[in-house]
């Protein structure tokens, strides 16, 4: 039987926790949002001791909510098992997905990556001249003035306008808030860092949203040595949909994510 004699030097591991993917508090498959994230963080994080935990994160944002119980759950384990870590950026984290990588103690991307929009959107569509022009009449009844708001069959309100700016304004102090705690002094001085704008990988390096270019591979056996393990961890999709079943469930989650994406020209 072998046995692990103490001269036998242990290999290092770095865990590494893949975020692709829309952010949502939606279980549908590929979604990332806490409660799918929850076991693998822990596992991440416990699982024979690694000397670090990156974050690899391809991700056009979502929920607000969901970004930030998932940044602070990474934050909690990091603060308890006392390792660091490091968020690598792939073609894109922006929004809710530049949320996700403040988790990290650094922020590496490529040259190419797409990070920022740090803001908050809403969109809809106002639909009442197509009902009235086909005969239809919307009727809704509510209990409360306000119960009906953003109604997409109704004439807009400037009221209803004015008070969704409020919660967006509410959210998007959250977000600066996080960004600044986290990245402290490396932010640059600059007026568009919190405008929603989104930069090219060395530009967010020079605004201090990043500290610098690279891979998670070379970067770690840089700093892990080159004998360093990774043990991936992810969210996997159901055996059905890997099958091919709920093709229409799959397709309309999927137009959903592109029209993310396509915002950043993705």
């Amino acid at each position: 039987m072998f046995m692990n004699l103490p001269f036998l030097p242990k290999k290092t591991t770095v865990a590494v926790i893949r975020l692709q993917g829309m952010i949502a508090a939606s279980a549908s498959p590929g979604r990332l949002n806490d409660a799918s994230l929850a076991p693998l963080i822990e596992a991440a994080f416990r699982r024979g001791k690694p000397a670090a935990v990156a974050l690899v994160i391809n991700s056009p944002g979502g929920s607000p909510v969901q970004s930030a119980l998932i940044a602070a759950r990474i934050r909690r384990m990091a603060e308890e098992v006392k390792i660091p870590v490091h968020a690598f950026v792939e073609d894109l984290a922006a929004s809710g997905g530049y949320w996700l990588a403040t988790a990290g103690d650094d922020i590496h991307v490529d040259a190419n990556s797409i990070v920022g929009s740090i803001g908050v959107i809403s969109a809809g569509f106002g639909l009442q001249d197509l009902i009235a022009r086909h005969g239809i009449e919307r009727r809704v009844y509510t209990s409360g003035t306000s119960k009906s708001q953003l109604d997409p069959f109704r004439p807009e309100n400037p009221e209803d306008v004015a008070r969704l700016r409020q919660l967006q304004d509410q959210v998007h102090q959250n977000f600066i808030a996080q960004v600044k705690d986290r990245r402290g002094a490396k932010l640059a001085q600059d007026d568009s860092l919190f405008t929603g704008e989104f930069w090219v990988g060395t530009r967010a390096v020079d605004l201090g949203l990043a500290d610098g270019l690279g891979h998670l591979v070379p970067m770690m056996k840089a700093r892990y040595g080159e004998k360093v393990r990774f043990r991936q961890y992810g969210i996997r999709r159901p055996f059905l949909s890997r099958l091919g079943l709920g093709v229409m469930t799959d397709a309309l989650e999927l137009s959903q994510e592109r029209v993310l994406y396509a915002h950043y020209g993705m």
